[in-house]
């Protein structure tokens, strides 16, 4: 059942009432008990407004009509008046309200962005979308606004499903009608991508990290021989024999120069990546008959292992996801340096851009696809390399940062409360550290009791007190006495949030390039 089966959803039929009806509108609805509408929302469709409004309990859909029966496919509590000639329809905004919400407005449905220069904006609080928003409308990137890892839902308590209504009624809020993608980060097994492919999801990361076998990077002739001749040759439909045909016999074409593999790189490409590449043909192919005949995008991460992929091994995956057929949309290799949770780069940024141009050339050759930044949050001094060097075929992912700016909006609504989370952030940092690549230590961490309220902040801009804030985020948040402060406090004043979020993400786009329209015209 739709919202309302009577309305042709046309995207090109729904229209934005001017500033003046909006404020009117605004102005009738306080007068009848309708709340505060957020104007970005306001959508008219063959007659129907639809809206988000907010009361001091709660934020509601809202639907005006003139059919009184037009809204018999909203579920949960509704209150009617009349105004004007119509009727008021409020409605909670519950994952059914959702469902059919997205069968009138097809612009909150996300869909693939292809090839566009783009930007993941994780989300763990269900509460940052606005904020992105206002910083991507400003920027030349494309968004994904639905992003959270099987991890990152099992530390936050969320489903995959509220993770993409979380960042619908974002959408809806701030009236975002030039699309957006919803990735589903980090999936391992086929549990994993058929609960996000059932939730809407167009863009799968396939995460073979455990997969990886680190050792071969350091592992004699005879070991790599080994570890190759077990590989699973029967998913990869190939030998080894046929492998080193293709790769070692001649030099390889990237385009701007050729490469020459060697057997032992060859074999140590093999045994270090073998059964990731074999992992993520499986998984994309059990996605891709579980998507049927739904578009969708796949990316490969192999960023979060312990060794860097060299220009062979990066050659090696993606000449064997393409003689495989697997298309991907972009590939994160683990890149030189560091990239530490939250903080900037380390490591020497001409080794770096190097490596990227490199790797670039792999993208270009065997694509093209995109070269994915991952752990990208808070990068900004490689924002202008990879920009000079790959132009649009970029990728930049972003999650724990959006967390750590509502931390500073705490900070900025609730002091006493940020002081007690600092506080346990640094009891669980030697905990919650195990399953991140931090360098942080918590006695160069500054101490929160020494700070006043005005300089808590500070706090945000060190390095070791964001990355121990960051990594305990799960504890902070799964913990009952600062959960509903926490959500309380960011809802109470979720101006100051969208405002830090704007600003913060601002500096992660800027370097990517100008506005939208600038781009268009």
């Amino acid at each position: 059942m739709t919202l309302m089966p009577s309305i042709d959803a046309n995207t090109d039929a729904i229209q934005s009432p001017t500033p003046a009806e909006a404020r009117r509108l605004s102005d009738e609805l306080g007068r009848v008990g309708g709340g505060v509408i957020y104007t970005n929302s306001l959508a008219t469709l063959n007659g129907t407004v639809f809206f988000l409004t907010r009361d001091e309990h709660a934020k509601r859909l809202g639907v005006i009509s003139t059919d009184a029966n037009a809204n018999i496919g909203l579920e949960g509590e509704t209150r009617r008046v009349r105004l004007a000639d119509k009727t008021l329809t409020l409605c909670d905004m519950t994952a059914a309200n959702a469902m059919r919400l997205r069968a009138v407005l097809p612009f909150l449905i996300p869909r693939p962005l292809g090839l566009r220069l783009s930007a993941g904006c994780g989300d763990r609080l269900g509460l940052a979308t606005p904020g992105h928003i206002r910083a991507i409308r400003e920027s030349s990137m494309a968004p994904i606004l639905a992003q959270q890892s099987i991890r990152e839902n099992s530390r936050t308590g969320r489903t995959p499903q509220e993770v993409m209504d979380d960042a619908m009624w974002g959408v809806f809020q701030e009236g975002w009608r030039e699309g957006f993608g919803a990735d589903a980060d980090h999936l391992k097994t086929p549990e994993d991508f058929d609960s996000c492919a059932a939730a809407g999801y167009t863009f799968f990361t396939v995460d073979p990290s455990a997969h990886v076998d680190n050792g071969a990077n350091t592992d004699d002739t005879n070991t790599l021989r080994q570890k190759t001749e077990s590989l699973p040759w029967d998913v990869i439909e190939d030998s080894y024999n046929d492998l080193r045909s293709r790769l070692t016999t001649k030099p390889v074409d990237l385009g701007t120069f050729n490469i020459t593999i060697s057997e032992e790189e060859c074999l140590r490409a093999a045994a270090k990546y073998g059964r990731a590449l074999a992992h993520t043909v499986e998984m994309s192919r059990h996605l891709a008959g579980r998507m049927g005949d739904r578009p969708f995008e796949v990316e490969m991460s192999v960023d979060e292992t312990d060794t860097v992929t060299s220009l062979a091994e990066h050659v090696y995956i993606a000449s064997e996801l393409k003689r495989l057929g697997v298309r991907v949309v972009s590939l994160a290799p683990r890149y030189v340096g560091d990239f530490e949770k939250g903080v900037d780069y380390i490591g020497d940024f001409a080794q770096f851009e190097h490596s990227f141009a490199q790797h670039f050339a792999v993208a270009q050759a065997f694509g093209p696809y995109k070269l994915s930044l991952h752990s990208g949050s808070d990068k900004f001094s490689i924002y202008p390399i990879a920009s000079r060097v790959a132009g649009e075929l970029i990728h930049l992912k972003t999650a724990g940062t959006s967390y750590l700016e509502a931390l500073r909006a705490i900070a900025m609504i609730n002091p006493s409360l940020f002081r007690e989370i600092s506080r346990f952030a640094a009891e669980r940092y030697p905990t919650d550290r195990a399953t991140y690549h931090v360098s942080a230590q918590i006695e160069k961490m500054p101490d929160v009791n020494k700070l006043p309220d005005d300089k808590l902040t500070d706090l945000l801009d060190d390095f070791h007190a964001r990355e121990i804030l960051h990594v305990t985020f799960g504890s902070v948040l799964n913990h009952s006495k600062f959960r509903e402060p926490f959500f309380k406090s960011l809802r109470a004043d979720e101006e100051t949030y969208y405002g830090v979020i704007e600003t913060h993400f601002d500096k992660h786009l800027a370097p990517f390039g100008n506005t939208q329209r600038a781009a268009s015209d």
